[in-house]
């Protein structure tokens, strides 16, 4: 079954990670012609688990996007990129252990919570700022409708939930590497000076 995938889509499928991320970007690619709209690069990424910046996403275009074919992007292409990207562990998400060691920095007064005011100004205004309607997503969620406060420790156990076994897209990519460990790289070329001076030594 899998030789005629990999034959009906003509790109080498060698693991489960780079199965998982065919499968992905399939799922956009409503032609059957291992081709997307770079529009749905993103989504794609993101379906895989991975937490790339817009600015990343931007990285990952110019690196995968068709030249022969602007506002493309084929699966040839795509396949090797984010193989190499998930291998390395880019892009991973925060662990709640993470998220929570970020909201205690910000809470310098230990009162376990932040404010609506305070949480807005930081998304909307720090690092890589949120649009309205992602903060008011955010807020829906994070927000004690009571105290009108963001309850950090109960927000972050409402947002996370970490992937079991290999559902996690990191951990697979951590299995198929021990199972297929790349090759030790090729010993430095000697030098000129290194090949005479092994000609010049005397015999014995």
């Amino acid at each position: 079954m899998l030789e005629d995938e990999e034959e009906e889509i003509h790109v080498p499928i060698n693991n489960d990670l780079e199965r998982r991320i065919a499968d992905a970007f399939e799922v956009f690619d409503h032609a059957g012609n291992k081709t997307v709209d770079v529009r749905e690069v993103a989504t794609i990424v993101r379906a895989l688990g991975c937490c790339p910046t817009e600015a990343e996403i931007q990285e990952i275009l110019m690196a995968v996007e068709n030249p022969e074919s602007p506002g493309s992007v084929h699966l040839s292409n795509f396949l090797p990129h984010m193989s190499q990207i998930i291998t390395e562990h880019k892009y991973q998400p925060a662990s709640p252990a993470q998220l929570l060691e970020a909201f205690q920095v910000l809470d310098n007064e230990g009162k376990g919570f932040l404010t609506k005011e305070r949480i807005s100004t930081l998304m909307t205004q720090d690092g890589e700022p949120f649009t309205q309607d992602e903060l008011d997503e955010m807020l829906e969620i994070a927000i004690d409708p009571h105290t009108q406060t963001v309850p950090y420790e109960y927000y972050i156990n409402q947002l996370m939930h970490e992937p079991e076994g290999e559902k996690d897209i990191y951990k697979l990519a951590d299995r198929v590497l021990e199972e297929n460990p790349p090759p030790p790289p090729p010993p430095p070329p000697r030098r000129l000076s290194e090949f005479l001076h092994d000609l010049s030594v005397p015999e014995f």
